[in-house]
């Protein structure tokens, strides 16, 4: 059948299952809105207050779905708009399809009005990116795209679509989905892992985010029982394991727990599952696993010897390579008590210790925790909250974090709040927000009251820009630099202003009472909460020192 550009575009969006996209219209896309509006029926849009909130939607309603999100941008402005979303996306692994739309063929290269090389400046911080200069390329590029962002190491896909091809007439053919083919592991690449397994005393894995990606995490959980391990995360690992488990010992590195750091400098065999080795969890490289044979689990082989030498690695699919792994260990599963029993001994020894002064963000977190179903969905923006929400909310699989890791994006969370709860209408979903984040993306707020979505945003209202205000006291001698917030903004009356409920909690307040309140009225709902100043993230290494060198807090009185 015969259909213009913009009609081909969204029927290959129907071909890939796509039921949600994210986005802002301008004269670029104007052709799209309107074959969108022809379509209304069988896909639904949603209008975001700005350009970033599309591409964080659509990052976070990927992450929680699992499934690619789309999100759709005019030209210039709107699409440079995008970018930081596709950033975060890219730094995270995060399966997105973002379409732009750009001046006619013939105007390319030429300043028009609203022009830009949206390709050019993209090509680092996506998988892959086309511009489409002929409509007959239009389908095959969409239907190439979703195979790329959602295959191997997922990621951000860019098409920029001139407004000519998207009038363009052209015939259009259906085609059937791609299936997803998952890089099987080499055998003898698994079967030297099991025999480092065998001959190891002392072993420690060191998770990521890969393997949520992989959605491997019941893989994980029968390959800890069978290897007798004990675990801990990078931050995008949070989640893969319930924070509860007997082997779990919580996050490594810089914001990492004592126990997990301890275990990494004095285990023999480090297995490193879907993780790249970040500078916030090694810091310093020649003092991290330094008594450890390192082995390497990923997808992607150009993560392989790139922040850290490896002894051995397993290229492959996480889920199909801790499938076979399992397989392999079931007959003999492997068993290293002593190291358990010290396991067991640091984490009675070396709890995450708060004192009477910071123990306002852990008593918040807990009470949300005890209040939430499992399966809630958390999402946080970046800075002391997002640490404390890692920390101190018991993260399970059955729930999702989302956060922005790699990148570490201030302003992610509304906006990947809105893709979360579009895409999980019958699960809670929490923005924990820190008052400098939110001051990025309150706009959102329009999105959220247009569709009436029942976000709850936890403001951690601590007055200032408290990660870097932290960082300033410990290494810039109190030398508060424009860290400071302190205009009167009256948080409640502004979401009020878009027709959502506001609530108070003060530092002295319950705050299971108010926020059980804002729970039960499965509505949108901001609640402004009260943190004192100076609280901050413990433990914490300092830049540049070994992992188990630790900054903690006193015990708490």
């Amino acid at each position: 059948m015969k259909l213009n550009g913009s009609e081909i575009l969204i029927e290959c969006l129907i071909e890939q299952q796509v039921d949600t996209v994210f986005g802002f219209p301008g004269g670029a896309v104007l052709n799209i809105y309107d074959a969108l509006y022809k379509y209304r029926s069988s896909i639904r849009h949603i209008l975001t207050s700005h350009e970033q909130g599309a591409s964080h939607a659509a990052d976070g309603y990927a992450r929680s779905t699992g499934k690619v999100g789309v999100c759709i941008a005019t030209s210039g402005p709107g699409a440079t708009n995008l970018v930081t979303g596709l950033a975060t996306a890219y730094m995270d692994s995060i399966p997105i399809v973002a379409f732009t739309g750009n001046v006619t063929t013939a105007l390319l290269g030429k300043d028009s009005f609203q022009e830009v090389d949206i390709t050019g400046i993209t090509m680092p911080i996506t998988k892959h990116n086309y511009i489409v200069k002929d409509v007959r390329e239009l389908a095959p590029t969409i239907r190439e795209a979703f195979r790329i962002a959602r295959s191997g190491r997922p990621g951000p896909v860019l098409i920029d679509v001139p407004k000519d091809v998207s009038a363009a007439i052209c015939d259009y053919e259906k085609a059937d989905t791609d299936p997803i083919i998952r890089l099987r592991p080499m055998q003898n690449a698994l079967e030297k892992t099991i025999k480092m397994l065998r001959e190891s005393v002392r072993p420690m894995l060191y998770v990521g985010g890969g393997v949520i990606r992989a959605n491997a995490q019941g893989e994980l959980a029968k390959f800890i029982e069978l290897i007798d391990s004990p675990m801990g995360v990078s931050f995008m690992g949070t989640g893969a394991v319930a924070c509860d488990h007997v082997r779990f010992t919580g996050m490594i590195g810089m914001h990492g727990t004592r126990v997990s750091n301890i275990a990494v400098n004095r285990c023999d065999l480090l297995l490193v599952i879907g993780a790249r080795f970040s500078d916030r969890v090694v810091s310093k490289a020649s003092a991290f696993a330094k008594k450890a044979k390192i082995v390497q689990i990923d997808v992607d082989p150009a993560e392989i010897n790139k922040n850290m030498p490896t002894l051995h690695h397993v290229i492959g699919d996480i889920k199909e390579v801790l499938g076979e792994l399992n397989t392999m260990l079931e007959r003999s599963p492997i068993v290293h008590t002593s190291w358990m029993e010290q396991i067991a001994l640091w984490k009675q020894e070396y709890p995450i210790k708060v004192s009477v002064e910071n123990r306002r963000s852990k008593q918040v977190l807990r009470a949300l925790n005890q209040l939430l179903p499992e399966n809630a969905i958390i999402v946080t923006e970046v800075g002391q909250h997002q640490m404390w929400t890692a920390q101190f909310y018991c993260h399970n699989p059955k729930g999702r974090f989302l956060s922005s890791g790699g990148l570490g994006t201030m302003g992610y969370g509304t906006g990947a709040a809105i893709g979360a709860q579009v895409g999980n209408l019958d699960k809670r979903v929490v923005n924990v927000a820190g008052d400098g984040s939110f001051r990025m993306n309150c706009n959102e707020l329009a999105t959220i009251a247009r569709y009436n979505l029942p976000i709850i945003i936890l403001l951690m209202n601590n007055h200032t820009l408290g990660m870097v205000r932290q960082w300033q006291t410990f290494f810039y001698e109190h030398r508060y630099s424009e860290t400071t917030l302190d205009t009167s903004v009256d948080w409640i009356k502004l979401a009020q202003a878009y027709g959502i409920n506001g609530m108070h909690l003060g530092i002295d307040d319950d705050p299971a009472m108010v926020l059980n309140a804002a729970i039960s009225l499965h509505a949108p709902v901001l609640v402004d909460c009260e943190i004192p100043v100076d609280n901050k993230v413990f433990p914490m290494v300092a830049p540049g020192a070994s992992i188990d060198d630790m900054i903690e807090d006193s015990p708490e009185q």
